[in-house]
């Protein structure tokens, strides 16, 4: 599996578990915004959004766990490395448990410090503290299953990341019609679903990786504390951190802002940004895909493999960006009236839906980028890239939200997207190999 050669079938095989399973992420979304938006209160979906914006702040600033691990276990795998690439998993797995419950103890303080940057209402910011304080609980289930799925993607088994997924996201799905319409535990039944949902799908992923490991021999501490494993493994996580926490504070500003402007635009902007998510899920496929084949691609050493990864996942995405932007056209209007019974923010979240419908065309690139770059480590440049595109989207906010309010901060979002895509291809000539012979 790990040294086929590589063509759009390649691809689309690789891809395809990942969609499937990215389809039920922001469906959970959704069913989370559904249940809680039909409640008739417009305050409980922004403590909805605020809720989950705290918690992309304290898991995607993490996201290293998956992402790194995924680009040295790729690398490992290609140049026939298991031992190496098992301890790059086994590093991340002690690394991801040891943040989580570090989480988990400074609750209050984080709580503290990040409701007090906050302009939500009162009302926004009390729901919004319930549920901190029940999803907290999951921290380290949450950072170690990143390093689960690091590890299955590298190793290219997107097959068993389809499983835990899926057991993660229908499992909380089915949770919250219990919890939140059978026992009307409102957003305290959201936050427990996510937390029992995340216990169920470490665990199934726990198993599979230790099927497929069964057979190997134990790898020794001196392996797993090698200096120079451990320094890369730490200017790899380091960078894309750094990278991860830009592009979190971008969307947790974009949310803020539209707090700002009262609980119905907060509300409209949750909704239509659950329409970014669904497209980003969908075109994440392509880029995970292209972080696996460029990963291997290096560790074997094929600049030929590297190149037809980098093209066909890029033809192959855009085809998927356009089919996505088709289908949010047809069908917004109709699933924001399935999302919100809330008659303001129906007709705001219309106003704006022309930005939800435009953001696949114009994110595609840099989702792919973002995944060459981690499959290439090449994890300086993405930080460096990132850093210009928030300073970009920063100043676009400035002068086009002056104007055209709301609008303008749709357009400064795209301006993101578009600004992460041109800084990441001028690196991208950095992404290369040394030849090694192999069969063509």
């Amino acid at each position: 599996m790990q040294n086929q050669e590589i063509s759009r079938f390649r691809v689309f095989h690789l891809a395809w578990p990942i969609i499937l399973s990215n389809t039920s992420t922001p469906l959970l979304g959704l069913v989370d915004t559904a249940v809680i938006g039909n409640l008739g209160d417009a305050a409980l979906l922004g403590a909805i959004a605020i809720g989950g914006m705290l918690f992309s702040f304290l898991y995607w600033g993490f996201g290293f766990l998956r992402m790194g691990t995924t680009g040295l276990v790729a690398q490992a795998l290609g140049a026939g490395q298991n031992n190496a690439a098992r301890a790059a998993f086994y590093r991340a797995l002690i690394v991801g448990l040891a943040i989580g419950s570090a989480l988990l103890l400074l609750q209050y303080p984080i709580a503290t410090l990040a409701f007090s940057l906050i302009n939500g209402s009162e009302q926004v910011e009390a729901a919004a503290s319930t549920y901190f304080h029940i999803r907290i609980w999951g921290a380290p289930l949450s950072l170690t299953y990143l390093a689960v799925s690091g590890y299955l993607l590298g190793s290219q088994d997107t097959r068993a990341i389809l499983i835990t997924q899926l057991v993660l996201n229908l499992t909380n799905i089915l949770l919250d019609l219990l919890f939140v319409l059978g026992f009307h535990w409102g957003v305290e039944g959201v936050a427990a679903a996510t937390v029992i949902s995340e216990c169920l799908a470490l665990n199934v992923g726990l198993f599979i990786i230790g099927r497929k490991m069964k057979n190997n021999t134990p790898i020794g501490l001196r392996v797993l504390l090698n200096i120079g494993d451990l320094k890369r493994m730490f200017v790899v996580n380091r960078d894309i951190m750094i990278r991860t926490l830009c592009l979190i504070f971008a969307f947790a500003w974009f949310t803020n802002e539209g707090a700002r402007s009262g609980d119905v635009l907060l509300a409209a902007n949750a909704i239509l940004m659950q329409f970014v998510s669904f497209s980003a899920f969908f075109l994440d496929g392509f880029a995970l895909a292209a972080e696996s084949l460029v990963g291997n691609a290096i560790g074997s050493g094929r600049k030929d493999r590297l190149d037809r990864g980098i093209r066909y996942s890029a033809q192959l995405a855009f085809i998927t960006a356009l089919l996505v932007s088709l289908i949010l056209l047809l069908f917004g209007n109709l699933a924001i009236d399935l999302l919100t019974n809330v008659s303001e923010v129906q007709s705001t979240a219309r106003e704006y839906l022309v930005w939800a419908i435009a953001a696949p065309v114009v994110s595609v690139w840099c989702y792919l980028l973002d995944g060459v770059f981690i499959g290439a480590t090449r994890t300086q440049e993405m930080r460096n890239a990132m850093l210009i595109s928030l300073l970009v989207y920063l100043a676009g906010w400035k002068v086009l939200s002056t104007y055209f309010d709301n609008h303008g901060l749709w357009a400064a979002l795209m301006l993101y997207f578009v600004a992460r895509a041109v800084s990441l291809y001028y690196y991208l000539p950095r992404v290369k190999i040394v030849e090694r012979p192999g069969p063509l």
